[in-house]
């Protein structure tokens, strides 16, 4: 990655809006939609700044850092301390597109590609969720076990399928605590051949992001454990652990 992904809350919170026109009133729009205070000068406490102009634009930036705040200058993606990227809002999902300032026609062409994949009523659905993590946690005890649980749940074609428009979550939720118990067990071998990466198919790839321990064989390459869960558990070997539970992933060499 050329950029780390940050998600900032500023609700409540002021934001330096410099410059006049569309863009200094887009970005006044963003700011306010995020629950932001706009200001139009430096003041206490502002650690946020955009900056919407194009005569002294690089000036006024270099001032506002020196004043200790983070700064994005419209269309100059050089002189950027952040970049704003196309947004998808399911509030409370938030979908969130860039392209470290290479294009942004390119980060609207898959906005409006991926807004109409994703429901209207996909928020909803995470709003139910979140509410539904008690009786989730009474009804599966450890964290592979809930975690088995949505995964199952919110797998291609499951009872809360986010590619689909889920009616009713709170009632699908609720007809899947009843009818599924989660798996604290599964075991998969995902063999590697010698195109790396490239060859894993949607399957594999589906049981590596959902892994809670990866058993790496000897060889396999890091573009296939990039794709890895981040924070699953990795051993070394060439067997499963007879004590783990959860979802347990086997990469080894083909052959």
């Amino acid at each position: 990655m050329e950029a780390l992904p940050l998600f900032h809350r500023l609700s409540g919170r002021k934001v330096l809006v410099l410059g006049e026109g569309e863009s200094a009133d887009a970005k006044i729009r963003l700011v306010q939609e995020a629950g932001g205070i706009v200001v139009r000068e430096p003041a206490p406490g502002v650690q946020l700044a955009f900056v919407a102009m194009e005569d002294g634009a690089e000036a006024q930036a270099a001032r506002l850092r020196a004043l200790g705040m983070i700064v994005n200058v419209v269309d100059q993606p050089a002189l950027c301390d952040f970049t704003v990227p196309a947004i998808i809002d399911r509030s409370p999902v938030v979908v969130a597109i860039g392209t470290g300032g290479a294009s942004a026609s390119l980060a609207k062409a898959l906005k409006e590609r991926l807004e109409l994949l994703l429901p209207a009523g996909l928020g909803g659905l995470a709003a139910a969720i979140k509410s539904a993590r008690r009786p989730v946690a009474a009804r599966h005890g450890s964290v592979p076990e809930r975690r088995a649980f949505w995964s199952g749940a919110l797998a291609p074609g499951g009872a809360l399928d986010p590619l689909h428009e889920v009616a009713n979550p709170e009632t699908a939720i609720a007809r899947a605590l009843e009818g599924q118990a989660a798996n604290a067990g599964s075991r998969a071998i995902i063999e590697i051949g010698p195109d790396g990466a490239d060859a894993l198919t949607l399957r594999q790839l589906r049981l590596m992001a959902g892994a809670d321990l990866v058993i790496v064989g000897e060889g396999i390459g890091t573009d296939v454990l990039a794709l890895v869960r981040r924070d699953a558990s990795r051993v070394a070997g060439d067997g499963f652990p007879e004590e783990a539970t959860g979802l347990l992933v086997m990469l080894r060499k083909a052959g």
